[in-house]
């Protein structure tokens, strides 16, 4: 009787069982099922609004060609930590963030100017990143040495005299497969992107290129781990 009971037992908790797993079953495949159409909808969402955008951009804004080069960078490389050194009113972080939002990471991006980051701030809303994006107010020769790190993917777009100073204060905070990347090293004016260039194509620590782009010239300077 008691083996008859039992089995009766085991069989039900079978049952239950199977009905338990097939519900987490169902409930994994619709979360599964809502986040793909979430994904489109935003890739859909910033694309028309970058289109829309094209060649309205100030403020020294990145073009779009090369606006589109960092966010591939980044998707190549499932880069994750990103820090923007000059926002201006947010051309290149919504690149930047477009790209987190498909690595799953997220970028901190600094400005000095109040007005030019209320725009961005903006921007970054009517694009739909804002989730992936610290915007950051004030001065980045005070913010960057203070930031924690690490970061895998740096993108330099502020004072070009100071160039070499922000690769120096990064650098032990750059990770063992992170890139720094820095605008306008074509069209520098002897404004210090040389000094920097010189520098970071001597460090035996990095492998640097540049990408020409829209003729603007993106250095990429990726550790090479020694």
């Amino acid at each position: 009787m008691r083996r008859v009971k039992m089995q009766r037992f085991c069989e039900k908790y079978a049952l239950f069982a199977t009905v338990g797993i097939f519900v987490v079953l169902c409930i994994f495949a619709a979360a599964h099922a809502e986040q793909a159409p979430a994904a489109s909808d935003l890739d859909e969402r910033v694309s028309r609004y970058l289109n829309d955008a094209r060649g309205t951009w100030t403020d020294l804004n990145v073009p779009h060609e090369d606006g589109k080069i960092l966010h591939d960078l980044i998707i190549k490389a499932n880069f994750r930590n990103i820090l923007e050194i000059g926002t201006s009113t947010g051309h290149s972080t919504i690149w930047l963030a477009w790209a987190a939002a498909k690595t799953g990471g997220r970028v901190t991006t600094i400005e000095i100017d109040r007005e030019r980051r209320e725009t961005a701030l903006k921007n970054f809303k009517a694009a739909g990143l804002s989730r992936y994006i610290d915007s950051r107010l004030g001065d980045a020769h005070k913010i960057v040495p203070s930031l924690a790190g690490p970061f895998d993917f740096v993108f330099c777009d502020a004072d070009k005299e100071w160039y070499l100073q922000y690769f120096l204060d990064l650098k032990p905070k750059l990770t063992a497969n992170a890139c720094y990347t820095a605008h306008n090293v074509l069209r520098d004016g002897g404004g210090g992107a040389a000094g920097f260039m010189s520098y970071v194509k001597k460090d035996p620590g990095f492998h640097t290129s540049i990408i020409p782009g829209s003729g603007e010239g993106i250095s990429v300077s990726c550790r090479t781990g020694k």
